[in-house]
C-alpha cells in the first residue's frame, strides 16, 4: 500500500465548492480528482503512452459515452462466452 501525507492547498472558494459538487455527483473524493489531475500531469511529463491514447479525441468521446451510459443504466452486459 502506498503511504499517503497530507498537504495543505489554497483555491479560491469558488473552486473549492465547484470540487465538492463535482466530486459528489462523480461519486469520487475532491482527494482524488487533485490526485488523478497530479498523475496526468505526470503521465504527460514521462511521455506515458496511456496519455496518448487519451488526447485522442474519438477515444476520449467513446470513453465518455461509455462512461455515461454504464452511469444511467442503459447499457447491456454481456458474458464472455457470448462476445467470444
Amino acid at each position: 500500500m502506498i503511504r499517503k501525507s497530507k498537504i495543505n492547498i489554497t483555491l479560491d472558494k469558488d473552486l473549492i465548492e465547484y470540487a465538492k459538487i463535482y466530486a459528489k455527483s462523480e461519486r469520487t473524493t475532491v482527494s482524488e480528482i487533485i490526485t488523478q489531475f497530479i498523475l496526468n500531469l505526470k503521465r504527460s511529463k514521462d511521455g506515458d503512452p496511456t496519455e496518448i491514447i487519451l488526447a485522442d479525441p474519438d477515444f476520449r468521446d467513446s470513453l465518455l459515452e461509455t462512461i455515461l451510459k454504464i452511469r444511467s443504466g442503459k447499457i447491456k452486459w454481456h458474458k464472455y462466452e457470448e462476445i467470444f
